[in-house]
């Protein structure tokens, strides 16, 4: 699934081709995605120009003059830039064209994703209960410490509550763990402030260079201007079970959290 670093290099790549643009028109070959493409989106989009592209945890916020639409990559989705009138292939779902000649493709082959219209996306039901963006100053170790206290579960699925912080997927969570020097079966309500200061300090460190190197090509991600993210060369712990540990050799280790396969160093993660 394309997490935080790799929504936002999409987010990244499309914006400066579509900030400014006015919407010709909108194609939607299949509206069943994980909730149906709304009946009335070409009417609604169509004509307007695009004044922002935000993104808001994975969610990207495309800010047209009167509403905006929210899109959700699902397991396997991405966006593109591809020229108008370009033959769609299979899976190819939904193409926003503009009047520059260019047209916003949105591929899904799984179909989990999302295209929803709001008027208030901010307060809409997907995002109005998310906790902060990991990489602004309200998101920090303390945060993560007071709201831990008392809690019995895992340290790792704790950090991946969107509750707590949005964008802290599996891959992002196994690293930043791994390099804070926490075991993830720890329990959240164990670890101490210093111990979640240091995490916290890894999870922005680690996000922002995933999001410099393009995110992290596991599968079938692609960003928005069609080129694949290297992030995953740096990874130390996440799909690394049963190998030597970059820094001190031990094999590592494989257990499940959550439902997620978590890979730890029994040496280095306490």
């Amino acid at each position: 699934m394309p997490e935080l670093p790799e929504v936002e290099t999409t987010r990244r790549g499309i914006a400066p081709h579509l900030v400014g643009q006015r919407v010709s028109r909108v194609i939607v070959r299949d509206r069943r995605l994980r909730w149906p493409i709304p009946e009335d989106l070409d009417v609604r989009l169509s004509g307007q120009k695009i004044v922002a592209v935000e993104r808001r945890a994975k969610y990207l916020l495309i800010q047209a003059e009167v509403g905006t639409l929210i899109s959700h990559l699902g397991m396997s989705g991405n966006l593109r830039l591809v020229d108008a009138g370009l033959p769609p292939l299979k899976h190819e779902h939904v193409d926003i064209e503009l009047e520059s000649g260019l047209a916003l493709r949105y591929t899904d082959p799984r179909r989990f994703g999302a295209m929803l219209w709001s008027l208030d996306p901010l307060n809409h039901e997907l995002l109005a209960r998310l906790g902060p963006e990991p990489l602004t100053d309200v998101f920090d170790g303390l945060r993560l410490f007071e709201l831990s206290r008392s809690r019995a579960m895992a340290v790792k699925p704790f950090i991946m509550d969107n509750a707590i912080v949005v964008g802290v997927g599996n891959i992002y969570a196994t690293e930043a763990l791994f390099a804070a020097g926490i075991d993830p079966r720890r329990a959240a309500g164990s670890v101490s402030k210093a111990r979640y200061i240091k995490l916290a300090i890894e999870i922005k460190r680690i996000l922002a260079a995933a999001i410099e190197r393009g995110g992290t090509t596991l599968r079938d991600f692609i960003g928005g201007d069609g080129q694949p993210g290297y992030f995953q060369q740096e990874l130390f712990a996440y799909g690394r079970g049963e190998q030597p540990c970059k820094v001190c050799g031990t094999t590592l280790r494989d257990v499940k959290l959550g439902q997620r396969a978590s890979a730890y160093c029994p040496k280095c993660q306490k």
